[in-house]
């Protein structure tokens, strides 16, 4: 960050050993309290207050903090950039569907789905081969008021090799990311690499639940793992993780939107058989709008079966009579039309509008600009391709 001429040095991905320990002193912590309602440049360019920058980061990410790690703010623990930003959010966490006597998670990190786990486990050994993350996660622990779980400094590969014990479970959610910073979707370019450490996490334990990326593509969970349900994640309309649950059960799909519910079918029955017959705008008065979790499962047309037409699993769902409760949302339509921006353009005439689509093949900042509607206010309309034609749906 600049200011002036003077660059300030905050907001680093990584901490250092050196302010680790100046995290870990009662100067530094009665600052971050002090301040920590206060806005992070102001602080790091406030000569009052000690190590301003460090401070100033770490007020910052318990900021952010507040919607997506809640304990972690109130208990005010160390926050290291990176590890927050590749963290599950505590909702997310917290709703892995597993629990038992012991489990071994092998990819620690920040520590979000340990101490997740340590609410459903009796014991929780967590592997984490960086030693200062290992530090500040027993530290974190600590400050949470955590006793059942057990931090051990070693690689995955490492522990898995010489450890004689056996859990309930095993739980990773590998690196997404490689030497060079850049993001990985196939789970054996991720580390560590599950796949190759099968035969290790079968000795120690008979179940595998295992954290993808929302790009992972849920058909290679069942390449990969056999018996196994696949979870699709979405939390506040994102899609957030696709969960594996390899324990040798039916193999099943299943897409939950936290707070919302959840759809599942065994996969066998799970067929995505889109309508076939042609679209008549005058038959409906409802639009249905599927949850992401729905769409990436690929279960969006049959979690709508016999209440909403879709024309692909990536659109909208469109229904003649009010289709009740929906993994998704429902919103009373006002008119469908071909999609004509000249007649947008007349009829708008400027004004701001929200505009949603899917399945459509201009972005909205082009649609805004072809038909020269503003973006935001309490008009809504979508837009989307059915059939091989453009349509605007105005809602009400």
């Amino acid at each position: 960050v600049e200011s002036g001429t003077k660059k300030i040095g905050i907001f680093a991905p990584m901490i250092t050993r050196e302010q680790f320990e100046l995290l870990m002193s009662g100067e530094v912590r009665e600052a971050i309290r002090r301040n920590r309602e206060r806005d992070p440049l102001e602080v790091a360019l406030d000569k009052r207050v000690p190590h301003a920058a460090l401070v100033a980061t770490q007020v910052k990410y318990l900021g952010r903090a507040a919607a997506k790690l809640p304990s972690y703010r109130a208990a005010r623990c160390i926050l290291p950039p990176r590890a927050f930003e590749q963290a599950s959010s505590e909702a997310c966490a917290a709703h892995k569907r597993i629990g038992g006597e012991a489990v071994l998670d092998l990819t620690c990190g920040l520590g979000v789905d340990a101490f997740a786990l340590s609410r459903r486990f009796g014991r929780v050994v967590t592997l984490e081969r960086d030693p200062l993350l290992a530090r500040i996660a027993r530290d974190n622990f600590a400050r949470l008021g955590v006793t059942n779980v057990e931090v051990v400094c070693a690689a995955a590969e490492e522990y898995l090799a010489r450890t004689g014990e056996r859990f309930d479970w095993v739980y990773a959610d590998p690196d997404r990311r490689d030497a060079a910073g850049r993001k990985q979707v196939r789970l054996e370019a991720c580390s560590p690499d599950i796949v190759a450490l099968m035969p290790a996490v079968r000795r120690v334990a008979g179940r595998l639940c295992l954290k993808n990326s929302p790009l992972f593509d849920v058909d290679a969970a069942f390449a990969l793992f056999g018996g196994c349900e696949t979870e699709v994640v979405s939390l506040g309309g994102e899609c957030k993780e696709v969960m594996v649950y390899a324990d040798g059960r039916e193999p099943r799909i299943t897409a939950t939107a936290l707070g919302l519910g959840s759809f599942g079918l065994p996969r066998c029955e799970a067929v995505n058989a889109p309508c076939t017959e042609p679209f008549e705008p005058g038959r409906y008065g409802w639009l249905v709008v599927p949850d992401v979790a729905l769409q990436k499962a690929r279960l969006a047309c049959a979690a709508l079966r016999g209440r909403a037409d879709l024309w692909s699993n990536e659109g909208y769902g469109f229904a003649a009579s009010d289709p009740g409760a929906v993994l998704g949302r429902v919103l009373a339509i006002e008119s469908i039309e071909p999609y004509d921006p000249k007649a947008l353009r007349r009829t708008m005439r400027g004004e701001r509008a929200e505009l949603m689509k899917r399945d459509f093949p201009l972005a909205t900042a082009r649609i805004a600009a072809d038909t020269g509607i503003r973006e935001g206010g309490g008009v809504r309309l979508a837009f989307t391709r059915i059939g091989g034609r453009l349509w605007t749906v105005r809602l009400r």
